[in-house]
């Protein structure tokens, strides 16, 4: 098996595979029952036809980067989404924004029920170069075999793309009218900030655009996620970090490296970084109370009863989850020193040092709060700035009900389309574009109708991405389901 890059799932904004890994060993003592295992659905006519135009989506490479992006393959794109479904693109609203995100309107009709919003994005992220003969198919060919379709994108995000608009193009051609008006929104460049979503959710904010409702990536029907655990779960993301980058820097008299200071400029910075390393920010379980709980409906013996009762066995728990890097990462605000300069010659004194620490922010708490944390912490002697997306740092986005009818919708058609799997709601480790949309909404969640294992998990943004064949039928049928559902009020 090819080596495969460890990355998050969904584009960071679900449990990476380290993470699945991490849990499967900090819980691997005990029970040890065998997964349940579900039966393949074979694809039906819906599905043939989402796997063919998948296929051919992933062709053509809608890659975007902190560099850019080539507008002629995103117009190329463009076209082919008018030409696959013309009944979408005829019969609803379409307004181009940023350049090259698509916003659909389908009007509803009843004018005073609330919106609500699904989302996908259209752009994938690079293959990174000498990686391309670990692909077991080429990354763009959208090749089919036995039991997968590969290439960059399968699973992030044109598998959900191509899926939800197969069943807005099918639900057209049924004269399928729904009561509140729905919004289709096709991001250009969520692997690389954002700026269509960002100027999608200004352009509905003026123009008062209130949704019930959004539903975009960062979660999937997890099989196999750590021993123990007795069916799958649908993990269904209700909130997601934020990031934050802090600067630490100093300055320094400069001179021959013969004199130096008793500490230099890049001695005060990395000084500072051990600080930071060696104090983390604390664990915070109730955040992930939700997760937990479901995690434990589906185990067995020992394990099941400390993640039922994470108040009682508060140390034990935080513990376990602490030991590992990404298990940590799902109970509390983590810092990791990503860049570091300083110094132009091994033998001149620095006059200037700096480390930038990325701090992926847990919901609860706050962009003043981690900043508080880090002054404590690293002391006068070193400058802390810090700067968030488009120079503004925000605080996480609130977390979404799980009583809601939004949420009720994706529940009961998860339930219809995966019967027998575990709903489990909790917080995605990265971001996606739906946090934009957050102040004009009421609730956000994240879903995508396809099941995953660890290893499915690594190959997002790494090697050999794919989608199960089996996944066709149901990936449509999920947002069928959930636009007659959800749009029939009913």
């Amino acid at each position: 098996m090819s080596s495969r890059k460890k990355v998050g799932f969904m584009a960071g904004a679900g449990l990476g595979a380290a993470a699945a890994a991490a849990l499967r060993r900090r819980w691997s003592k005990a029970d040890g029952e065998p997964p349940v295992e579900r039966v393949a659905t074979p694809p039906d006519a819906a599905g043939e036809a989402f796997l063919d135009a998948l296929s051919r989506a992933i062709r053509i490479p809608t890659v975007s980067s902190d560099t850019g992006y080539d507008a002629a393959v995103f117009d190329e794109f463009h076209g082919f989404l008018a030409r696959e479904y013309p009944l979408v693109h005829t019969r609803l609203e379409r307004e181009v924004i940023e350049g090259h995100s698509l916003l659909y309107r389908w009007p509803g009709t009843d004018p005073d029920a609330a919106p609500f919003l699904l989302m996908a994005h259209q752009d994938v992220v690079p293959v990174e170069p000498g990686t391309e003969d670990g692909w077991d198919q080429g990354p763009f060919a959208g090749a089919i075999d036995g039991d997968h379709l590969w290439g960059r994108g399968a699973l992030d995000d044109k598998g959900p793309l191509i899926a939800l608009l197969q069943a807005v193009e099918a639900l057209l051609g049924e004269d399928f009218a729904p009561v509140p008006t729905i919004y289709l929104f096709l991001g250009h460049d969520e692997e690389s900030g954002g700026r269509g979503a960002v100027a999608a959710a200004d352009l509905l904010g003026a123009r008062g655009v209130r949704f019930s409702f959004v539903l975009d990536e960062g979660g999937a029907v997890a099989e196999d996620l750590l021993p123990g655990v007795t069916a799958p779960l649908a993990l269904v993301g209700i909130g997601e970090k934020a990031s934050l980058d802090v600067e630490i820097a100093a300055r320094g008299e400069g001179g021959h490296s013969s004199a130096p200071p008793r500490h230099t400029a890049i001695g005060r910075v990395a000084a500072a970084i051990k600080q930071i390393e060696d104090h983390p920010m604390p664990a915070r379980i109730d955040v992930q109370r939700p997760f937990l709980r479901a995690l434990a409906s589906v185990m067995r013996g020992p394990r099941a009863t400390l993640l039922r009762n994470p108040d009682r066995f508060r140390p034990v728990v935080e513990r376990r989850l602490s030991a590992s890097p990404m298990t940590s990462a799902l109970i509390r605000t983590t810092a990791a020193v990503t860049m570091i300069s300083g110094g132009v010659k091994s033998n001149v004194l620095p006059q200037e040092a700096r480390a930038v620490v990325n701090f992926r922010i847990l919901p609860g708490d706050t962009v003043a709060g981690v900043l508080d944390h880090v002054l404590s912490t690293v002391g006068d002697e070193v400058r802390v700035t810090s700067r968030g997306f488009g120079g503004v740092a925000a605080d996480p986005p609130p977390l979404s009900s799980t009583v809601s009818a939004g949420f009720a919708a994706v529940a009961a058609t998860i339930d219809e389309v995966f019967p027998g799997v575990a709903l489990a709601p909790w917080i995605l480790l990265g971001a996606t574009d739906s946090r934009f949309f957050r102040p004009i909404a009421d609730d956000v969640y994240r879903f995508a109708p396809f099941t995953v294992t660890p290893d499915d998990m690594s190959r997002v943004h790494g090697t050999a991405e794919r989608v199960r064949i089996s996944d066709a039928a149901g990936a449509v049928a999920f947002y069928r389901g959930l636009i007659v559902r959800a749009g029939g009020l009913g």
